[in-house]
C-alpha cells in the first residue's frame, strides 16, 4: 500500500510571516501548512519511485486539471532529469482532462470531466497526476472512463491525500502528503480560481473563505 509523509492532525503548520508570499494574500493565510521546498523535494522522490516501476516502457502523463497543473510540471521536470542522467530512459507524452468536483470549500454532488479524446490512451501505459485526493469520487469516475478506452496499465500519483471519514478507502498507487482534512491552497490548488499564484500549500482564514466565496 502507498503511503505519503504524514502530516499529523495536530499540526497547525507554521508563521507565514516566515516565508515570501505574495502581498495580496498576506491578510488571507492563516499559516504556512506545506512549504515549497518540501514539496519539490517529495515531488523528486515521487519522480524516482516512478520511474522505478513504470520506466520500462513509454509513458503518457495525464495532467488532471486545473489544481494538478503545477504539480504535473515539477513532477515532468523531474522524471526528464531522471531520463537524462540515468542508465535507462523513456519517452513520456502528456494530455490533460478537466473535473469541477469543488463549489466554495464544498465537494459538489456533480462531476464534471472534460478532455482530450481518450480513446488515444487504448494499450498504453498512463500516469494520472492529481493535485488532491479527498473522497475518492472523482478519480474513481476518471479511472472508470479511463478503463472504457482500454489503456495498458493506469498508475495515479497524488500530491496530497486527505484523511476524511468521507473517504470510501481509495488509495491512489503513489502519494506526495497525507495531511488532515483542512481546506488547503496554493501551489495551484485555488479556492474559486483564487490562491493558484501562490507557491506554498496554506491553510485559509474563515474570513478569506467569505472573501472570495460566490
Amino acid at each position: 500500500m502507498a503511503h505519503g509523509l504524514q502530516i499529523r492532525d495536530e499540526e497547525s503548520g507554521y508563521n507565514k510571516n516566515l516565508f515570501c508570499v505574495p502581498k495580496h494574500y498576506e491578510e488571507d493565510l492563516e499559516r504556512v501548512f506545506i512549504p515549497h521546498g518540501l514539496i519539490l523535494d517529495r515531488t523528486e522522490r515521487l519522480a524516482r519511485d516512478i520511474m522505478q516501476d513504470m520506466g520500462s516502457h513509454h509513458i503518457v502523463a495525464l495532467c488532471v486539471l486545473k489544481g494538478g497543473y503545477k504539480f504535473f510540471a515539477d513532477l515532468l521536470d523531474h522524471i526528464k532529469a531522471l531520463n537524462q542522467n540515468g542508465d535507462k530512459s523513456v519517452p513520456i507524452t502528456v494530455d490533460f482532462v478537466r473535473i469541477k468536483s469543488y463549489c466554495n470549500d464544498s465537494p459538489t454532488e456533480k462531476i464534471s470531466i472534460v478532455g482530450e479524446e481518450l480513446s488515444t490512451l487504448n494499450g498504453k501505459n498512463v500516469l494520472v497526476v492529481e493535485d488532491v485526493i479527498e473522497t475518492g469520487r472523482t478519480m474513481k469516475a476518471l479511472l472508470s472512463k479511463l478503463k472504457d478506452n482500454k489503456p495498458k496499465m493506469v498508475k495515479v500519483v497524488s500530491l496530497l491525500v486527505k484523511r476524511t471519514h468521507q473517504s470510501p478507502g481509495y488509495r491512489p498507487d503513489y502519494i506526495g502528503f497525507e495531511i488532515p482534512d483542512k481546506f488547503v491552497v496554493g501551489y495551484a490548488l485555488d479556492y474559486n480560481e483564487y490562491f493558484r499564484d501562490l507557491n506554498h500549500i496554506c491553510i485559509l482564514k474563515e474570513k478569506a473563505k467569505e472573501k472570495y466565496r460566490i
